[in-house]
């Protein structure tokens, strides 16, 4: 199967393959400081929930390597600013605050380490946390695989692949591994306005693992449903509240009213990491809102009148009533 480096640890760098260049080019960004890799994940250079946690841990290290400190508390206080900073780069995924407190925990876990040895323990945590996932992004295709037969035909929204991820992927890691199965699957890839991840990314990602693919507009998946070309959705998630309502990229709630009202099985496919039991319901957890050139804009090309007023949330809630069952690397829930 063909492998997407989506992140990497090299010689003391986080090496990111630019997500913004994709379909047309393939390049990478060597970040040698936390604050280039909160730069990439601003930017969405990298993106994805699974993917900008594994990148904000690489970035906590990057930064633990640049901090001189004789005490322990002084260590500490420094590699909370670096944690702040990098908290501050995308407000909804809770992978990054996940892996922030994680990359806490260890450091006040081996406060008795001598400096060298904390730094170097804390850029092992990093890289466990990227094997981790794509352990745990295999996990959840193998549980995901089995809800699909051969020749079925899947919709996604947006891109839970390899790119969102330090690997493999979620939605796409179902469609991974019923391939491996040898199942033939058809996935139909919403573009997904404004930022086109779907049309941008998930089709080639999806091309690379030679899966059958068609792009469609986002507008077209009702009609598709209606035909009957459509047998279950499958998507990402970038956060999911204590009472399975999930947030997801905006579209995401209006593909599942559809296969409501269609009676299409409508899956999240995500980590338990993803999972944030201290929040209730979706209505809590904060939507980020982005800049309106995303709308206006496609890359460098206006669409839309210059100062025209443009709303552009970058996530949605799906209400865990129109969803037909969450798959993590633990199996199947509701």
């Amino acid at each position: 199967m063909y492998t997407i480096k989506t992140i990497e640890w090299k010689n003391d760098k986080v090496i990111l393959l630019d997500q913004r260049l994709l379909p047309q080019e393939e390049a990478y960004i060597t970040c040698d400081d936390y604050l280039s890799v909160a730069k990439a994940i601003e930017h969405m250079a990298v993106r994805g929930a699974p993917a900008i946690g594994v990148a904000a841990a690489m970035g906590v290290a990057l930064g633990a390597l640049g901090i001189s400190a004789k005490t322990f508390g002084d260590f500490y206080k420094k590699l909370e600013a670096v944690c702040e900073r990098l908290a501050k780069t995308r407000p909804t995924a809770v992978n990054l605050f996940w892996a922030l407190e994680r990359m806490k925990r260890v450091t006040l876990e081996n406060k008795s380490l001598e400096l060298l040895k904390l730094q170097e323990r804390l850029k092992e945590e990093a890289i466990r946390i990227f094997h981790e996932d794509i352990e745990i992004n295999r996990m959840i295709g193998k549980h995901g695989s089995a809800l699909l037969k051969d020749g079925m035909r899947v919709l996604t929204h947006c891109n839970a692949g390899a790119l969102a991820t330090a690997g493999f992927g979620t939605a796409l890691g179902v469609i991974y591994a019923a391939q491996e199965e040898g199942k033939r699957i058809h996935v139909y890839a919403d573009e997904t306005r404004p930022w086109l991840q779907g049309a941008r990314l998930t089709t080639w990602e999806l091309q690379k693992h030679g899966v059958e693919t068609t792009l469609i507009c986002d507008n077209m998946a009702a009609s598709l449903m209606a035909k009957k070309e459509i047998d279950c959705v499958i998507v990402g998630a970038d956060r999911i509240a204590a009472n399975g309502d999930v947030v997801n990229k905006i579209g995401t709630y209006s593909v599942a009213v559809l296969a409501k009202h269609h009676n299409i099985p409508f899956y999240v496919a995500a980590p338990t990491s993803t999972m944030d039991p201290n929040i209730k319901t979706g209505a809590d957890i904060p939507i980020e809102e982005r800049d309106a050139r995303e709308v206006t804009h496609i890359r460098d090309q206006q669409i839309a009148p210059t100062h025209i007023h443009v709303i552009n949330p970058a996530f949605d809630c799906t209400p865990h009533e129109l969803i037909t069952a969450i798959i993590t690397e633990k199996g199947l829930s509701k």
